[in-house]
């Protein structure tokens, strides 16, 4: 589904979609000078999501709505059109290159060129029930040039560009727009929640020295691989922090609610660090009596899941090519992220340095978002405004145009200045038919 640039003004509200799955969150945010500012906020608990991706449209429909009615009544706009992510274990990357030999070797390499190069890749060949999601520029050759960031402007007979594309499965994408059309919304662009991630947390330093960030949720984990300012891997890891959440309510037979409780307020995912002489008091069920479960032991459960999901993302890292190039370690960011000890325990395990991220803009009128929980909610909304400036670049004439524009041929300007000649006075209508035959017959009589 490679959605198409629409006709309409230009926006300086910007509406996001994040249908996670454990809750859904909705934001209204304003453009600045400085870059977004968000002015609204919704969220409601997930339903009909699984591991990222739109299972049951009924149900994520009953999120969707309140969310949006919430944020017309705080923002008293009419919210029309959304960015909204998507996710899902089903997405995968991989590597493509095309080629171009150019006839007119003297004439500078056009923007045209190097977008019609790309556009072209959303046609490969890809396995049945398959679509492109995103098409990112690796680098391109111009002839005997190597590793070039942007041609544009230079000269040569044959491009070379290399491309990663990320690749999606048909049926997701089709039922997240629909629950969006069903909301009575247009879907203004899908975006892939792992490059929303990386936009609101990461700096440009980290992504010119190289950096994985990694975004734990509810049903997923999410991987992205940058190196010099380019998205180098993505991938999607099939489990998040509901398997950590599970494995507590299964090992100290406790309810779903309580079990994330405690893993948020004592739970450790270093068990070295854990106090070893401190106990958690857990209440009976149904008057039974209370229960006793020690510090340790609940960082021993948490520590093995956390480890199982960090193996995943080293594996994803190896397979990058990247592992030995990621200078400014790890990112992490997302409602996982915020378990006590993870950035000590990401550094033993790959031997990466890690920091925990918040997004990176104005959250002044909502201080609810200020934590990676809302990291990928906060990304659409930036990537809304990068969309919104590319369809106004595409729109306005280039400035060059006007600047370049030839000047009018010689006389032209007097021609112009010519007074209008008079108009012709108009010819005298002919007499009715019955005069010219009266006048005949007056004539033969004569």
């Amino acid at each position: 589904m490679n959605h198409q640039l629409t006709s309409e003004s230009y926006m300086n509200y910007i509406t996001a979609i994040d249908l996670g799955t454990t809750k859904v969150v909705g934001l209204v945010g304003e453009r600045t000078p400085y870059g977004c500012k968000v002015i609204a906020y919704s969220e409601r608990p997930s339903q009909g999501v699984m591991r990222g991706e739109v299972v049951n449209i009924q149900n994520v429909l009953n999120a969707i709505t309140p969310c949006i009615e919430e944020l017309r009544q705080k923002t008293e706009e009419k919210i029309s059109q959304v960015y909204v992510g998507i996710a899902g274990q089903h997405i995968r990357s991989r590597a493509e290159s095309n080629v171009i030999t150019r006839e007119q070797v003297t004439e500078e390499i056009t923007w045209d060129e190097i977008h019609k190069l790309k556009q072209n890749m959303y046609k490969s060949r890809l396995e049945p029930g398959e679509e492109i999601l995103h098409v990112i520029p690796q680098c391109y050759h111009v002839d005997d040039y190597m590793e070039i960031s942007d041609p544009v402007g230079m000269m040569g007979k044959k491009i070379e560009a290399n491309y990663r594309l990320f690749i999606g499965r048909t049926i997701s994408a089709e039922h997240t727009k629909r629950c969006i059309e069903r909301a009575g919304l247009r879907l203004e662009q899908l975006i892939l929640e792992p490059l929303a991630s990386a936009k609101a947390v990461l700096t440009d330093d980290e992504k010119e020295l190289g950096v994985a960030m990694v975004d734990i949720g509810g049903g997923t984990t999410d991987l992205l691989i940058y190196h010099n300012h380019v998205v180098r891997h993505a991938a999607v890891i099939p489990f998040g922090g509901n398997v950590i959440t599970e494995d507590i309510r299964q090992g100290c037979g406790i309810s779903q609610r309580l079990a994330e409780q405690m893993k948020i307020q004592y739970g450790s995912c270093y068990s070295d660090l854990a106090p070893a002489n401190k106990t958690i008091i857990m209440p009976g069920i149904g008057g039974r009596d209370p229960r006793e479960i020690s510090f340790k032991t609940l960082a021993n459960i948490i520590e093995a899941r956390v480890s199982e999901i960090m193996d995943a993302v080293l594996y994803e890292i190896q397979n990058s090519g990247y592992a030995d190039k990621l200078q400014a370690g790890m990112v992490l960011t997302g409602g996982g992220a915020l378990l006590t000890h993870l950035p000590q325990y990401v550094c033993f395990k790959t031997g990466l340095d890690a920091r925990i991220a918040k997004p990176l803009l104005d959250t002044d009128s909502c201080p609810e978002i200020r934590h990676g929980a809302y990291s990928c909610a906060a990304g659409l909304l930036l990537k809304g405004i990068e969309h919104q400036d590319a369809k106004k670049e595409a729109k306005s004439e280039p400035v060059w145009a006007e600047v370049f524009k030839p000047e009018p041929p010689a006389g032209t300007a007097a021609k112009a200045q010519k007074p209008p000649k008079p108009p012709k006075p108009p010819k005298p209508s002919k007499p009715p038919i019955w005069e010219r035959l009266f006048a005949d017959l007056n004539d033969n009589q004569a």
